[in-house]
């Protein structure tokens, strides 16, 4: 064999004996993946490609909360008690009430060792009738959850009287359970409490025209409340 011939063979053998991958880089396109993992293969992997994967290994969170109705006086305070699963102690839950169209957080508190939570929140001049619901914010463990907690009903003192409204009214229509007002909307309605009873009426009438007195409820509202004369009552506007 001359030498011309053995040069060529030897040439063809460098040839095989290089990887692939070296080929793909001499060309200026990406490394794939073609087969097991050998010392020659190159993995490329992005950034987003690895937050992407971190994110969907979050488990799914969630609340297990039986949703109540809650009502408080004045300035009570209202306990929202619950578990979040799956359990991860000192994860950050928040209760928000549905105020003005907008969901706003009221109060917040962390889970405990085995994810039970009690969010204390004191009312104060709240007033009216609330949605509840719980939010947990996500964390590197779990994702975002969020459930509803029920309604909050919360009651402030005010003065009131009563009277016959046999006559006309200023809304032009008569509720069976009729409450006056010198400023709410007419067809407004408010839950009263007084002494351990509860109805809820509707605005059809303007008044009282008395200093110091916030209502006037109707004959048929201040008999459900057992009511007579000028007292203190508790009073909701939803």
């Amino acid at each position: 064999m001359n030498k011309t011939r053995r040069a060529h063979i030897a040439a063809g053998v460098l040839t095989l004996m290089v990887p692939a991958s070296a080929y793909a880089l001499s060309a200026g396109s990406t490394p794939a993946y073609a087969g097991p993992a050998t010392p020659s293969t190159l993995t490329v992997t992005s950034a987003r490609t690895t937050h992407t994967a971190r994110t969907n290994r979050r488990a799914s969170a969630r609340f297990a909360i039986r949703p109540r109705a809650f009502e408080a006086l004045g300035s009570e305070v209202v306990h929202v008690d619950g578990r979040l699963l799956p359990v991860f102690s000192g994860s950050l839950v928040h209760l928000e009430g549905l105020i003005g169209g907008r969901w706003r957080s009221l109060a917040s508190t962390r889970t405990g060792s085995h994810g039970g939570f009690v969010v204390r929140y004191p009312t104060g001049d709240m007033g009216g009738q609330h949605r509840l619901r719980l939010l947990f914010g996500g964390n590197r463990f779990a994702r975002l959850a969020h459930a509803g907690a029920g309604t909050l009903t919360v009651f402030n003192p005010m003065v009131s009287s009563w009277y016959e409204d046999a006559g006309q009214t200023a809304c032009g229509f008569h509720a069976y359970y009729g409450v006056a007002n010198k400023a709410l909307p007419c067809g407004t309605k408010v839950t009263f409490d007084y002494h351990g009873r509860t109805v809820t009426a509707t605005v059809d009438d303007r008044g009282p025209f008395v200093a110091g007195r916030d209502w006037d409820l109707n004959q048929n509202t201040a008999g459900a409340l057992g009511f007579g004369g000028v007292d203190t009552v508790w009073a909701s506007i939803h």
